[in-house]
């Protein structure tokens, strides 16, 4: 996995780290200098012939860059079969937690490596402290103001969570009691609500992550919207 970080680019970096991603937009920018637009908005689909119907000497300038971003995209592929195996072959706990879905092998796999034993913590919820998801709070006068989440714990697995909880969240997520919580959070308005309420999922997410990885349990996507209607119908 260290590989295929290296290679696709650290999210919890930004985006000045090395990886597709940035010689995507690299492209990109390159064709705007000259006034021209190249085709295709996904880095993983680029390759030499995106360049095709461009100027000549725009032509010159990128097949050398979109020939890299066509190799680095080749070996990240690779990479992805060989976790894919590894989760198979050691790690069949991964099954269980990619029972949500925007949950992939990738997260799962990188959840388990990162916390180890997961005997480690007393309570679920502890685990969105330890990956520094749980925002402080100052108390001032009666109101006690939310700050900043505390970035404590592991960047990349905290990343690639805030990832699953932008999929929940997004207009490609499946409906459950997870993506209502969320989106109920985001509809409150105040400044920067969506980012608060991606954070916010994330960090709902990771303690749904181990309390399924403990208890073993299949995943009921809408098991607290159900008992709710069956206790209104009492």
């Amino acid at each position: 996995m260290r590989k295929r970080r290296q290679i696709y680019g650290d999210p919890s970096a930004g985006r000045t780290g090395a990886g597709t991603n940035v010689a995507g937009d690299t492209a990109r920018s390159l064709a705007k200098s000259y006034g021209e637009r190249l085709r295709g908005c996904n880095v993983r689909d680029m390759d030499p012939e995106k360049a095709e119907g461009l100027s000549p000497e725009l032509q010159q300038v990128l097949e050398p860059l979109l020939a890299t971003i066509e190799e680095l995209s080749e070996r990240i592929v690779e990479y992805n079969d060989r976790i894919e195996a590894l989760a198979q072959a050691s790690y069949p706990q991964v099954e269980l937690l990619k029972q949500i879905k925007g949950v992939g092998t990738l997260i799962a796999l990188t959840f388990l490596l990162t916390l180890e034993d997961p005997h480690r913590f007393r309570k679920s919820r502890d685990v969105g402290g330890y990956l520094g998801l749980q925002p402080g709070r100052r108390k001032s006068g009666e109101s006690e103001p939310q700050l900043h989440i505390s970035k404590e714990g592991d960047p990349y697995l905290r990343t690639l969570l805030v990832q699953g909880a932008q999929h929940i969240l997004g207009p490609f997520g499946i409906d459950r009691d997870l993506r209502r919580w969320g989106l109920k959070l985001a509809e409150r308005g105040g400044r920067n609500a969506k980012k608060r309420a991606i954070v916010a999922t994330a960090r709902k997410l990771a303690v749904l992550l181990h309390h399924l990885w403990v208890s073993g349990e299949v995943y009921e996507p809408l098991h607290n919207s159900r008992r709710v209607m069956v206790a209104a119908a009492a």
